[in-house]
């Protein structure tokens, strides 16, 4: 065990399974010393479970992004088991079928006011729940996870365009909390088979991608990488970065053709 987040507590949303990157933030937050406080949504039975997995017990708070209710009590919730929070991990995106599967020129606005709802405005939804959180004398580190939205993905559709509005939502919340010291910023993780993973369609064409053109290899079954550049950007080791994409994909996305 380390110490890298030591004393620290850190609530991340998420955590589905045991093989999605939100997992792996958590359990490496606890193995550096946080404590450590879960959201769900939907099967909370399911991440309750899940959450018996990490090296210590965890809270689960019920949290839906989209129910103005559950985000005005986040912060009495998570108060009732920890006294603050020093960081906030954004593990949250969701597109309906029909904004996926190259089917974007077909897409109705609801589909897509859905995605980008979930998967862009929630970061500052979420941050702005828990700011009343952040320590008086101290900082808060807010990390959410991307997906690389400067190029067009095939079936990616609209999640794509989701995912570029969660960049820019980032730069601007940096822009608007930087002098009440919160830090925002994301990690562009490469590709992982998780659940959500699977319910996009032509996934599994990312995998050669990858394969083919990332310098440093990229195994599509380890969401440990992209867990620790999280957990990095939590630490107090990046005390003036804020508004930064942290690409966390074996350095695809620095390359040509």
């Amino acid at each position: 065990m380390g110490d890298l987040l030591a004393g620290k507590r850190i609530l991340v949303t998420g955590v589905l399974t045991d093989a999605s990157i939100a997992f792996h933030v958590a359990r490496l937050a606890q193995e550096e010393g946080a404590e450590v406080v879960l959201t769900g949504f939907g099967r909370l039975s399911l991440v309750n479970r899940i959450a018996g997995r990490l090296p210590k017990p965890a809270p689960v708070i019920e949290l839906d992004v989209t129910n103005q209710e559950h985000l005005d009590a986040l912060a009495e919730n998570v108060r009732q088991h920890v006294d603050g929070i020093d960081g906030v991990v954004h593990s949250i995106a969701f597109g309906p079928q029909d904004a996926l599967g190259g089917n974007f020129l077909n897409t109705k606005y609801e589909d897509v006011s859905t995605a980008v709802q979930v998967s862009a405005f929630s970061l500052k939804s979420l941050t702005m729940a828990t700011l009343p959180l952040k320590p008086k004398d101290g900082s808060l580190s807010v990390v959410g996870l991307d997906f690389d939205a400067q190029v067009a993905w095939p079936g990616y559709d609209w999640m794509g365009v989701a995912k570029a509005g969660l960049e820019a939502t980032s730069r601007y919340l940096a822009k608007y909390l930087g002098d009440q010291n919160v830090r925002v910023n994301l990690v562009s993780a490469g590709p992982v088979k998780t659940m959500a993973a699977r319910s996009i369609p032509g996934f599994d064409a990312f995998e050669g991608v990858w394969n083919e053109k990332a310098p440093l290899g990229w195994d599509l079954n380890d969401p440990e990488p992209a867990a620790r550049g999280v957990v990095g950007l939590l630490s107090d080791w990046f005390p003036k970065t804020t508004g930064e994409v942290v690409h966390v994909d074996g350095g695809l996305h620095a390359m040509g053709a």
